[in-house]
C-alpha cells in the first residue's frame, strides 16, 4: 500500500523521516517530492473565470448612495436640479470609494494577498505493508502532516 501525505518543509519532516526508517520502512521505500510555491503576485482584478471573493466595488457603492442623496438635496438649490446633482454625487461618491479600496488592496494589504496559512511544501510517498498502514499513519500524524491519504 502506499501512503501520500504533506508537509510543511520543516524539522518535524525530517524527525518523521528518521523514525519511520527506524520502525523498519527502508529508504528505498519512502520517497519526498519538494512542491514549488506561487511565485507570481495574486491580481487585484478578478476575471471572468477566476476570483478571490474580495469586492472592489463595496465602498463605492456605500459612498456612491451617500453622495447621491447629499447631492440631490443640495441639487434643489443649484441649477441642474436634484436629478444631475444626484448622479454627480453618486459618480463621485463611486470614484472616492474605488479609490480607497483599490489603495487599501494595493499598498495596505499587499503582504495579505500572499498565501495565508500553512501551505504544503513536501509531498512524501511511503510504500509499506498493509500490517504497517496504522504506524506509518500515526507517525505522519503525531510530526503534523498536513494530510494523509492511503492507496491499494
Amino acid at each position: 500500500m502506499h501512503l501520500f501525505s504533506t508537509f510543511e518543509n520543516n524539522a518535524f519532516l525530517e524527525i518523521a523521516l528518521s523514525v519511520l526508517e527506524k520502525e523498519g520502512i527502508t529508504k528505498e521505500k519512502i520517497f519526498a517530492i519538494p512542491l514549488d510555491n506561487r511565485a507570481e503576485e495574486r491580481r487585484v482584478f478578478d476575471s471572468l473565470h477566476r476570483s478571490d471573493g474580495t469586492s472592489l466595488i463595496d465602498i463605492g457603492m456605500a459612498l456612491a448612495t451617500a453622495f447621491a442623496v447629499i447631492g440631490a438635496s443640495i441639487g434643489f438649490k443649484l441649477a441642474w436640479g436634484p436629478i444631475y446633482w444626484g448622479l454627480i454625487g453618486a459618480f463621485i461618491g463611486f470614484v472616492v470609494g474605488f479609490s480607497i479600496r483599490l489603495f487599501a488592496e494595493l499598498v495596505l494589504k499587499k503582504k495579505k494577498r500572499r498565501l495565508r496559512g500553512r501551505h504544503s511544501e513536501v509531498i512524501l510517498i511511503v510504500d509499506c505493508e498493509e500490517l504497517q498502514i496504522e504506524l506509518v499513519e500515526t507517525i505522519l500524524w503525531e510530526h503534523f502532516a498536513l494530510g494523509v491519504a492511503k492507496v491499494k
